[in-house]
């Protein structure tokens, strides 16, 4: 049996469920707009939101809590510039 690659693996179910119908589109951010019933630029920023999230897998961070705050402000639930200010000061504390 074949296993998932990490970065699927790790997408929740709606965002794989994004995934197919973008394939299935053929790559169409208009017909994917269509199915969902929303504008373009609301399909075109989530799929950048999708691009940067698989990013983050493939370059998995050996430091669960760096991987956590990155993740976060992917997925919008803590603002890049917070994001930023919190792995700065824990790299400061790791450096201590």
């Amino acid at each position: 049996m074949d296993t998932l690659p990490s970065w699927m693996a790790g997408l929740e179910d709606e965002d794989a469920a994004f995934i197919k119908n973008f394939i299935l589109a053929s790559g169409s951010l208009k017909e994917v707009a269509g199915l969902y019933g929303v504008s373009y630029p609301t399909v075109r920023l989530r799929l950048d939101r999708l691009i940067q999230k698989i990013r983050l897998a493939e370059t998995a961070q050996p430091d669960p809590y760096v991987a956590l705050v990155k993740r976060l402000a992917v997925d919008e639930k803590l603002d890049f510039d917070t994001a930023k200010l919190l792995l700065r000061e824990y790299r400061k504390t790791k450096e201590e």
